[in-house]
């Protein structure tokens, strides 16, 4: 796939699928009404300004590198021709997942809302079993011994604390 036609599949990909995510449900969750801050504490919002900031750098750096880097788009039906293991992906093995759930959770301390709290951790549960019984696999299947070696080195969810280096 040229890198202009990755380009453009990811953006289309964007639309679909974090921006409906971390856009359109919290949207239909909130309406953007803010509730009473969690815990009393009006500095949650702040926290929650910055996890939105962060993942939103966080989706769009991932999105770039699939279509640039590694020729597709994050979409299934055109996947990359090429393992991205470059900026985020050095920390964590998931980062647009860890980055959308990061909007949500923003979202979520943002406006004060539970519910969102409880749909960004119904995001990680479906994001989890998609990785663990779909997404790994056909990974493994499709990059073999090179998919090992990134996922022995960078953990699935959690980032680490210095880049990894591929050998």
């Amino acid at each position: 796939m040229s890198r202009s036609t990755a380009a453009l599949g990811a953006a289309l990909f964007f639309l679909m699928a974090p921006c409906v995510a971390a856009g359109l449900v919290p949207w239909w969750v909130t309406r953007w009404e803010f509730h009473p801050a969690f815990l009393g504490m009006e500095a949650t919002r702040g926290v929650g300004i910055i996890l939105i900031v962060i993942g939103t750098g966080g989706v769009v750096d991932s999105f770039a590198r699939f279509a640039l880097e590694g020729l597709g788009t994050p979409a299934p039906v055109a996947p990359p021709s090429k393992l991205v293991v470059t900026g985020l992906y050095r920390y964590v093995r998931n980062p647009m997942y860890v980055a959308v759930l990061a909007i949500i959770c923003g979202e979520a301390l943002l406006f004060g809302d539970v519910w969102l709290a409880a749909y960004g951790a119904l995001f990680w549960l479906a994001s989890h079993l998609y990785v663990l019984f779909y997404e790994e696999r056909q990974l493994r299947r499709k990059f073999g011994a090179q998919y090992d070696a990134f996922r022995a080195g960078v953990p699935r969810w959690i980032p680490r604390m210095t880049p990894w280096q591929a050998t």
